[in-house]
């Protein structure tokens, strides 16, 4: 393979933020401020808007404290976004402009830590590059709460809201239980995962069988027969005295139309969901009149850095630092991958596959990983699952809180003339 000249990398951080993304962040960083083959390590600014804008951070100013800090801090420590560059036929001129600024800061190395849109412009970038004849070594970094990109055994961030859902299903059904004779019959647990029901899929290990809590799950995999569904329900209050039920945003009708469409749509195009916890609760007690509550995780479940998974974490930042490593060999447009070597005892290696095969691309629960009646998981999928939420890395804490890392974020003189417009 042939190795790229020595140049500065660029890194950046892409759409929904994760417990662990940081942790990423701390694998590129720490390994190309050590590579001879790397100067100057800048990030974006709010994600590829900062390239765009040419708003870069001097990551050199972090004290090797703070860069390490990042590996128990949640969110997106250098600022994310969602901004999907159109494609390169529809603006040119995105894409220019990042070459452009790539250019000016004699950046070489673009490491993308994102999911299947990021996975996508990585490949554009890389390709553009050649064509401007200022060719540049592009390695998406996997991320994704979603668990949806495919050739990877698991997409970092998943594993630690795996394990915040599983957790908080089985917590909160206890409480139900208690207080189930005179008081709440009917628990609605909404969590993420728009086309994929990954997440949904974790609440399945709170319990197991059919008496144990969730009763319900309702995956974006299977049509929303709301008469299936609510008989469902009744069983379970008339059979065990409550039913909790977890619920994917993205779950849908027969016709794809999801359960809660709001009409509108996303900086990505995507139908802007309206919260499907209450739209579900509410037909159970139209249905039969029961007590319920209803609670949507929402961005809880995916900055829960104090129930992170051990093996999430390290997970994340083995795939930073792979990148790194397969950028200075001169391995260009892929990303790191996760490969499963058993699991029990939980063995994994980093492989990595072409940012062609990813992009855009959708990996959904295969059928084998739903129980026969699609209201919960097989044992096939609990023996998927288990290995992704095992081990604690516990944050430091300080005054009873956890201790969590922030960055100086010192700009990078600006060296062109324009401005860009978003």
């Amino acid at each position: 393979m042939k190795k790229t000249p020595r140049g500065n990398a660029f890194y950046a951080q892409s759409g929904g933020v994760s417990a662990v993304i940081n942790a990423s962040a701390a694998g590129v960083i720490e390994t190309a401020l050590r590579s001879k083959h790397i100067g100057k390590v800048y990030a974006g600014r709010d994600g590829i808007v900062g390239a765009l804008t040419e708003d870069l951070i001097d990551v050199s100013r972090e004290s090797a404290a703070t860069i390490r800090a990042l590996k128990h801090t949640p969110a997106g420590a250098f600022g994310s976004a969602r901004f999907k560059l159109k494609s390169i036929e529809q603006n040119r001129a995105e894409y220019q402009r990042l070459i452009d600024v790539f250019r000016a800061h004699d950046i070489r190395y673009f490491f993308y830590n994102g999911g299947n849109d990021s996975m996508d412009t990585a490949l554009k970038v890389s390709q553009l590059g050649a064509s401007l004849g200022y060719p540049i070594v592009c390695v998406g970094v996997p991320k994704t709460v979603d668990n949806d990109l495919p050739h990877t055994d698991c997409c970092p961030g998943f594993g630690s809201v795996a394990k915040y859902v599983a957790v908080s299903t089985r917590e909160a059904a206890l409480d139900v239980a208690s207080m189930a004779r005179t008081s709440t019959k009917v628990f609605v647990f909404e969590v993420m995962g728009r086309h994929a029901g990954w997440i949904a899929a974790a609440g399945g290990l709170a319990g197991r069988g059919l008496d144990e809590p969730p009763h319900v799950i309702l995956f974006p995999e299977v049509p929303f027969d709301g008469r299936r569904f609510l008989d469902r329900v009744k069983q379970c209050v008339t059979d065990f005295g409550y039913c909790v039920i977890v619920v994917s945003e993205g779950a849908a009708y027969e016709d794809g139309k999801f359960l809660a469409d709001a009409g509108t749509r996303d900086a990505f195009g995507h139908t802007q969901l309206g919260g499907v916890g209450p739209v579900v609760a509410n037909m159970v007690r139209e249905a039969h009149g029961y007590k319920y509550h209803w609670a949507v995780a929402d961005y809880l479940q995916r900055s829960a850095r104090h129930i992170a998974s051990k093996v999430d974490v390290e997970q994340a930042y083995a795939v930073g630092k792979a990148a790194v490593e397969l950028a200075v060999k001169g391995v260009n447009a892929v990303m790191p991958t996760i490969v499963r070597k058993s699991s029990k005892p939980y063995r994994w290696v980093i492989g990595h596959t072409p940012l062609a095969e990813v992009a855009n691309k959708e990996r959904k629960l295969p059928p084998d990983y739903l129980r026969a009646d699609g209201f919960g998981i097989s044992e096939a999928c609990r023996r998927y699952l288990e290995p992704l939420v095992a081990g604690e890395a516990y944050p430091p804490y300080r005054n009873g809180l956890p201790d969590y890392a922030r960055i100086r974020g010192v700009p990078v003189p600006r060296k062109l003339k324009d401005e860009f417009k978003l």
